[in-house]
C-alpha cells in the first residue's frame, strides 16, 4: 500500500506530466480547423475549405520574387478545377506549432507539397486564426514556396 507521502509524490508527478503534455482545448480545436482546411484541399472540396475560414480571409504567398496576394475565390476556383481522377494533390504537414492568446492564434506549419505523388515544392504556412462566435476560423494564410533547401 502507498504511504501518504508516496501517494502525494506520485500524484504530483502525474499532474506535472499531464499538464506538460496535455493540449489545451483551443489547440485541439485549432488543429481540427486546419485539418478540415487540408481535407478540403486534398479532396477538392471547396465547401469543406469554406467551413474552416472566416468571411474575409486574406491569402498571400511570398518567395524571392516578392509578395503575391491571392484572391480567395480564385483559389477556390483553382481547387475546384482540379480533376481528382487524374490529379492528386497532397500537402504533407511536417509539424504544427500553435500559439494562442484568448481569441487569437497562430499556427506555423512547415510542409512538402506533392502532385501525383511527385515532390513539387516545400515551404512554411502561417495561419492566423480568430475565435468567432465560439468557433476558430482561419482569417489569414501566408506561405513560402521553394524547390530546394527543404527540411
Amino acid at each position: 500500500m502507498f504511504s501518504k507521502r508516496s501517494f502525494l509524490y506520485f500524484f504530483g508527478f502525474f499532474l506535472m506530466f499531464h499538464f506538460a503534455f496535455a493540449q489545451s482545448n483551443d489547440e485541439v480545436e485549432i488543429k481540427e480547423v486546419i485539418d478540415v482546411f487540408f481535407a478540403g484541399l486534398h479532396a477538392g472540396d471547396t465547401l469543406k475549405i469554406r467551413e474552416a475560414v472566416g468571411d474575409k480571409i486574406i491569402m498571400q504567398s511570398v518567395n524571392d520574387s516578392g509578395l503575391k496576394s491571392v484572391i480567395f475565390n480564385d483559389f477556390l476556383k483553382n481547387i475546384a478545377s482540379i480533376n481528382p481522377e487524374t490529379t492528386k494533390i497532397k500537402e504533407k504537414i511536417i509539424s504544427l506549432n500553435i500559439k494562442s492568446d484568448g481569441v487569437m492564434a497562430n499556427a506555423w506549419t512547415p510542409y512538402d507539397f506533392y502532385i501525383n505523388s511527385e515532390f513539387s515544392h516545400c515551404g512554411i504556412n502561417s495561419f492566423q486564426l480568430v475565435k468567432i462566435e465560439g468557433s476558430w476560423k482561419i482569417i489569414y494564410i501566408i506561405d513560402t514556396r521553394r524547390k530546394d533547401n527543404c527540411n
